[in-house]
């Protein structure tokens, strides 16, 4: 697999034990690659719902990083809630809302203004039917030009699959047979049939990408 999952296998919510602060070993990894995108894309003010938070790292990370925007951290499991309320309470952040309980696979989120959306390692780690509520959901929410933005492990057409994202798809899958890496293509084309007009395909290291998906 990728050097961004080799050390250990995805952090899950639902396999943590007890409370507090939970620590995500891709999260040192990939979030100032994530940041340094982020910081050309993300609106200059406005709030910034963040679907799948997990640990709730990279969420102090870039409400830390970005203090122009409100940054509001989410995810359905307890376990990953409890993280990311320990991680707000330790960095004490205005700016660090605190965590919804969204399913980014329902047909109805809590929340009923952002200015861009962003999922982090989740579209693999999940259901396909989690990806198709992801952009609905999105769709609902944002405005026309807003982003919604998707950072993780895909496959490229034209461009030849890295054998650790060949070896890390097939240990997913063996994990859970609904979780695997996705085409991109796919998740653009979905976009697309929810209203999403444009893309930007960023290449990231450790051979993920970054894509931003514009209303």
């Amino acid at each position: 697999m990728s050097s961004e999952t080799a050390a250990a296998q995805p952090w899950l919510a639902s396999e943590a034990e007890g409370e507090g602060r939970k620590f995500a070993p891709a999260v040192q990894r990939n979030r100032e690659a994530i940041a340094a995108v982020l910081d050309d894309l993300l609106p200059r003010n406005g709030v910034v719902l963040e679907l799948a938070s997990g640990s709730g790292e990279h969420a102090v990370y870039f409400a830390g990083l970005f203090p122009h925007l409100n940054w509001q951290p989410s995810d359905p499991d307890p376990h990953a809630l409890a993280s990311i309320e320990a991680w707000r309470e330790h960095a004490g952040l205005s700016n660090l809302l605190a965590p919804l309980s969204i399913d980014a696979g329902a047909s109805a989120w809590p929340i009923e203004t952002v200015d861009a959306v962003l999922c982090i390692n989740m579209v693999h780690i999940s259901p396909w039917s989690s990806t198709e509520g992801l952009i609905a959901g999105s769709a609902r929410l944002l405005k026309p030009s807003q982003p919604l933005f998707v950072y993780g492990p895909f496959e490229q057409a034209g461009v030849e699959t890295a054998p650790s994202n060949i070896a890390f798809d097939a240990s997913l899958r063996e994990r859970n047979p609904e979780w695997g890496v996705r085409r991109v293509d796919d998740v653009i084309a979905l976009a697309h049939d929810f209203g999403f007009k444009r893309e930007q395909i960023v290449s990231m290291p450790a051979n993920n990408l970054f894509v931003a998906l514009y209303r």
